[in-house]
């Protein structure tokens, strides 16, 4: 039996950083994924795919709208050709995953492929796809097995017309009309990209905004934009069933005020969150021991009830987000060590990529109103630029939530143009505890984007935005 100091089981973003980290600290360490490539959940049918094909679709967009703004003329049809779209996605998948396969030889990381499953605390059992099974030992084991989209009771998921976010990044053909169960960062993504293809795109919400946890300030404006594009939105809509006949779907929902709708489509797709994935890893057998929700249960450790076993990632609490992931992989492996790594979860950034992006950290407006905060506001609009108006990116806006008295900026909330690139700016300054005026006496270059950061701190410290 190999024996290691570290055995990982799960290889997306929290597993592959977790057996980096640790191997960079000298343990020998084992990583056991599954699936034939490492990457899990964010490079294989999430995070790299759905931005491929976000970028593919802008630039068709961009092509039959906007380029003649820019006086490039096209002789001919502009046409979508999704089959040479989905390739170019998969290359990049292709890339990415191989790209891991090289860090893991680089780092001397044993790869183990098969299905990782406890015998006890210190033994997990390998089945491989032949059939053949091996067992492994080791000192410490992370559990990182990552999440699977969730579902509601009552909707078949059939796969090829009922849908989830994996299927919907490998369509055969634009649909005519996609249903989108789910108003959150996933069906609105991909709801623009085949918006952005010529299908009619409504999605249906159960909350009273899209974009329900971010602050409502950013769930406005994203509604305006897909208004513009010609997205329907429907929020405080129940949905209450989802059936399909030949290449027909269905879907029922009841507003808040009782009254029953019907949508008809071609696709669905189901985009109503994920949830934590355990099934098979046989937890009993090593006692390790389960949440409320479904969710492997830790300390502010990342230590499961049973000493030599930490969970990281979507798996445990907090945001399911992959740079939440791989902080708490490269967390762990330090703690393993006996270092004394932190991690600030107000600071874990959140991105919808969308076009405006739409990027925040720290508090929202709603959050310090119910904790009592007396806090002051600094918002600067994206079309104030000349940046923005040389792009012809003028929709959304940048703000700032400072503490009243102290000036400590407690939040940021940026949708337009690289707002995702953007928001890291807000997260170090938020690192270093730093006050609205610390950020308005930076000097930013011009002109770019970013003096919107600059401009709603000034907002906020005086009321003496510079451009407005």
């Amino acid at each position: 039996m190999t024996k290691f100091d570290v055995a990982i089981i799960g290889s997306g973003p929290g597993g592959y950083v977790a057996a980096i980290r640790c191997a960079q600290l000298g343990m020998k360490t084992a990583l056991i994924e599954k699936y034939s490539t490492l990457g899990g959940t964010c490079l294989n049918v999430g995070c790299i795919p759905s931005k491929a094909l976000l970028d593919s679709s802008h630039h068709y967009e961009d092509a039959v709208k906007h380029f003649g703004e820019h006086g490039i003329d096209i002789d001919g049809t502009v046409k979508v050709n999704l089959e040479k779209m989905i390739a170019r996605k998969q290359a990049v998948v292709n890339q990415t995953t191989a790209g891991l396969d090289f860090l893991m030889k680089k780092n001397d990381i044993t790869v183990f492929e098969g299905m990782g499953s406890f015998l006890n605390k210190n033994n997990v059992a390998i089945a491989k796809a032949d059939g053949s099974s091996e067992t492994i030992e080791a000192k410490h084991v992370i559990i990182a097995t990552g999440s699977k989209p969730n579902n509601l009771p009552f909707i078949d998921i059939d796969k090829e017309r009922i849908i989830t976010s994996t299927e919907a990044l490998k369509l055969k053909e634009v649909p005519k009309h996609m249903i989108v169960v789910g108003g959150g960062v996933i069906g609105l993504e991909l709801g623009q990209v085949y918006s952005r293809l010529g299908a009619e795109v409504t999605v249906v919400e159960y909350m009273d905004r899209i974009i329900p946890t971010m602050d409502s300030g950013l769930s406005k404006e994203l509604g305006k934009v897909f208004k513009k594009s010609k997205i329907k939105i429907l929020t405080s809509h129940q949905v209450t069933a989802v059936t399909r006949q030949n290449d027909v779907v269905k879907l029922k929902a009841t507003e808040k005020t009782g009254k029953e709708i019907e949508l008809t489509g071609d696709y669905c797709l189901v985009s109503v969150g994920r949830k934590p994935y355990t099934e098979g890893l046989n937890l009993e057998a090593a006692g390790v021991g389960m949440d409320e929700h479904g969710r492997v249960a830790v300390n502010v450790h990342l230590q499961t009830n049973v000493d030599n076993i930490y969970a990281i990632g979507d798996v445990v609490q907090g945001a399911m987000l992959a740079h939440k992931a791989e902080e708490e992989g490269a967390f762990v492996a330090e703690t393993i060590a006996g270092q004394k790594p932190h991690i600030d979860y107000n600071l874990i950034p959140n991105v919808v990529y969308t076009w405006p992006e739409v990027a925040a950290v720290g508090k929202t407006e709603e959050q310090l109103k119910v904790e009592g905060v007396d806090y002051k506001t600094g918002q600067f609009p994206m079309r104030a630029l000349g940046r923005s108006r040389a792009s012809n990116d003028l929709d959304g806006f940048v703000k700032i939530l400072a503490d009243s008295t102290t000036d400590e900026v407690l939040g940021v909330h940026i949708i337009g143009a690289r707002a995702a690139d953007l928001i890291a700016e807000a997260v170090v300054a938020m690192e270093f505890r730093a006050s609205a005026e610390d950020i308005s006496r930076m000097s930013h270059a011009h002109p770019t984007f970013a003096e919107a950061i600059k401009e709603a701190a000034l907002a906020a410290t005086e009321n003496r935005a510079l451009h407005m």
